[in-house]
């Protein structure tokens, strides 16, 4: 296996952000309410994932020592404001749902990490590849969790208005505490239990 699949590949599986390293739960456990909001935070994360991965990676040897952690954010802000903006103005419903968690991708744990962990020492491609599958694996991560809880807090799946299905006898008595925020945390207490005891996302 090449160098460059197997970084993509570990992003999902043995350096999940969320499941494995347990980072970005602030996000996962506020705005996983439903489908939407989990493809909007993905689209979100990816987006600034790669573009500063590739970014860092193309200056880290024109950026003094000193300065490079002020310098990958001002980087990673600016990719976030791009984001923010384009969001408000073309998908103003889904800026409003994800609401501060799109602005504080700035502070993101995942960003920086990669950034100062990979991107500054690694070249473009295999920081694009890195960014591209620590992306997916929150994404994976942050769509799991949406799943269960829009359907046992709703008893139903929609996706962008849309009802793809409903579970007969749970739509009209959902477990309404899975779209609280201490639903949130049951869920992802119960996923990581699950993960680790299979050690399914570690590759045992």
């Amino acid at each position: 296996m090449g160098r460059v699949l197997e970084t993509f590949i570990n992003g999902i599986t043995k350096s999940n952000p969320t499941f494995i390293l347990l980072l970005g739960l602030c996000p996962t456990l506020a705005v996983s309410t439903s489908l939407d909001n989990a493809i909007g935070m993905t689209a979100a994360v990816m987006f600034v994932l790669i573009a500063s991965n590739i970014t860092v990676s193309i200056i880290k040897k024109f950026v003094p020592s000193m300065v490079r952690i002020p310098t990958f954010i001002v980087i990673i802000a600016t990719f976030v404001t791009i984001t923010d903006l384009s969001m408000q103005a073309y998908l103003p419903s889904l800026s409003q749902s994800l609401g501060i968690f799109v602005p504080l991708i700035v502070v993101n744990c995942i960003i920086l990490g990669r950034a100062e962990a990979f991107a500054s020492k690694n070249s473009v491609k295999d920081s694009f590849a890195d960014a591209l599958g620590i992306g997916l694996g929150f994404g994976v991560a942050i769509f799991i969790v949406s799943f269960i809880r829009q359907l046992l807090g709703t008893g139903e799946m929609s996706l962008f208005s849309w009802v793809l299905f409903k579970v007969p006898g749970l739509s009209d008595n959902p477990m309404a505490i899975f779209i609280l925020p201490m639903g949130a945390f049951l869920v992802i207490a119960f996923l990581l239990a699950m993960f680790r005891y299979m050690g399914v996302m570690e590759g045992e």
